[in-house]
């Protein structure tokens, strides 16, 4: 094989951003050569992205990886929250890349998870000593992604899953009323409408319009020009909203309370790992008590979520190397 083939093409695609990049192969190792990022919405598809990224004399590659926040199947991905899709054939024509592997971004997440280091982690609980067993990824984004990492006593294989659209549980009146007023709007109501970045804002809008809070007219004004998410996250750091405040704690609440749940259907006793963007822009708040109360809140089973291992990656490559490690995978076993 020509020296110039060493090469995996990756990219990991969410609902707002999507990050593309290049990677240079030594032996089972990757080295990042170039990479760039791209608003997603910004562009009619993947290919036009990878058109700009490659250039005119893209060089060729041995394998591509795409994390796609979205259900996978034969090659394809419609992305949740973008008008477009991705197909792996189509890559694989036009720019003359022999194996392209499209994957679910949660399930490139989970697999870039053993490429990380020990600084890439901040422990929000450390669970039991020497804790193994099988692994979860909980990833509150744009929306909230999952996935599981099954353990065979040698190794983890990853699946992938649409978790975050299962039903939201509520667990007290105000999360009661909360479930009652997100029905009138989209009548199934997932955990993704609460434990999200588009969450915060359902749940900033459930205190207004209920009168459950105050909405400050500087907080009003500034959301009219940037995202709502980073507005209320903004003010209730500084103390100044009450309203943005108490978002962020029915948030973090509701999200612990999420990876518990999907903690306990996998039997996570080898950690639980919060991806995605949020968990690592709000780390004071994953590390409180009432995320940790949540968590471990499952009543009989409580002494179980204890002692599971619970994580922030910080990373943001995390899916990235996923993708392209499990391209690499694809093309030489």
């Amino acid at each position: 094989m020509p020296a110039q083939q060493h090469l995996i093409l990756a990219g990991d695609i969410g609902g707002t951003k999507t990050n593309l990049a290049l990677f240079g192969v030594a032996g089972n190792s990757l080295a990042l050569l170039r990479e760039q990022r791209y608003p997603s919405a910004g562009y009619l598809g993947l290919n036009a992205m990878l058109r700009e990224f490659l250039g005119n004399d893209a060089p060729p590659m041995l394998a591509s990886g795409f994390g796609v926040p979205g259900v996978v199947s034969n090659g394809r991905a419609k992305p949740t929250n973008l008008t477009w899709g991705v197909d792996a054939t189509e890559i694989s024509q036009e720019f003359g890349i022999p194996h392209v592997a499209v994957l679910n971004d949660l399930e490139a997440n989970a697999h870039g998870i053993a490429h990380l280091q020990a600084s890439d982690f901040a422990i929000v609980q450390q669970g039991a000593a020497g804790s193994k067993g099988n692994r979860c990824v909980v990833s509150p984004g744009t929306g909230l992604g999952q996935a599981g990492l099954y353990w065979d006593g040698h190794k983890h294989h990853v699946w992938a899953c649409e978790g975050g659209h299962a039903d939201f549980a509520p667990r007290n009146e105000l999360e009661i009323a909360l479930l009652e007023y997100l029905i009138k709007q989209f009548g199934h109501v997932s955990a993704e409408r609460v434990a999200s970045g588009l969450g915060i804002e359902n749940i900033y809008k459930f205190l207004r319009e209920t009168g459950r809070g105050k909405e400050l007219p500087a907080v009003a004004e500034e959301m009219k020009k940037t995202d709502a998410g980073v507005v209320i996250a903004k003010y209730a750091n500084s103390g100044e909203c009450a309203m943005c405040a108490k978002t962020l704690d029915i948030f973090v609440s509701c999200l612990g309370a999420e990876a518990s749940n999907m903690a306990l259907k996998t039997m996570s006793t080898g950690g639980v790992f919060l991806g995605g963007g949020i968990p690592a822009k709000l780390p004071s708040h994953i590390q409180s008590v009432a995320f940790l109360h949540a968590f471990n809140d499952k009543g009989r089973l409580s002494s179980v979520m204890e002692n599971m291992p619970v994580l922030v990656i910080l990373n943001d490559q995390a899916a990235l190397l996923g993708a392209a490690y499990h391209a690499l995978d694809k093309a030489t076993h």
